[in-house]
C-alpha cells in the first residue's frame, strides 16, 4: 500500500512538474536576467548606465513576478523528491527469530 501511494503521488507530481516546464523555464531566464542587470547596476559608475540598467531589471522582475505558478513546479519536484528518496528505503532492523536456536546458530556463524 505505501508503495502504491509513493507511486501516485510520484505520478502526480511529474504530471504537475511538465505542465509546468515553461513558467520554470520563464522564471529562470528571466531571473538570471535580473542577476545580470543587478550586477551591472552594481558596477556601473554613470549615471545614464545605471538607469538603463535599473530599467532592464525592473522589467525582468515583472517577467519574474509573471512566473509564480512555477512555484508551483518547484513544489512539484521537491514532492518527486521525497517520492526517490522514500522508495527503496530499508527497513534497518531486522526482527529477531522467536527460536532461541536460530540465535545460537547465527551466533555460532559469527564466531567462525
Amino acid at each position: 500500500m505505501k508503495k502504491f501511494l509513493l507511486f501516485v503521488l510520484g505520478a502526480v507530481s511529474l504530471i504537475i512538474l511538465l505542465t509546468q516546464i515553461g513558467p520554470l523555464i520563464g522564471l529562470v531566464v528571466s531571473l538570471a536576467v535580473l542577476w545580470f542587470a543587478f550586477r551591472r547596476f552594481i558596477r556601473s559608475g554613470e549615471t545614464g548606465s545605471k538607469i538603463l540598467w535599473a530599467a532592464v531589471g525592473l522589467i525582468a522582475l515583472c517577467f519574474s513576478i509573471g512566473n509564480v505558478p512555477a512555484i508551483i513546479g518547484i513544489v512539484a519536484l521537491a514532492g518527486l523528491y521525497f517520492v526517490y528518496k522514500f522508495w527503496n528505503k530499508e527497513k534497518k532492523e531486522e526482527a529477531e527469530p522467536a527460536d532461541p536456536f536460530d540465535n545460537f546458530e547465527k551466533q555460532w556463524k559469527e564466531m567462525h
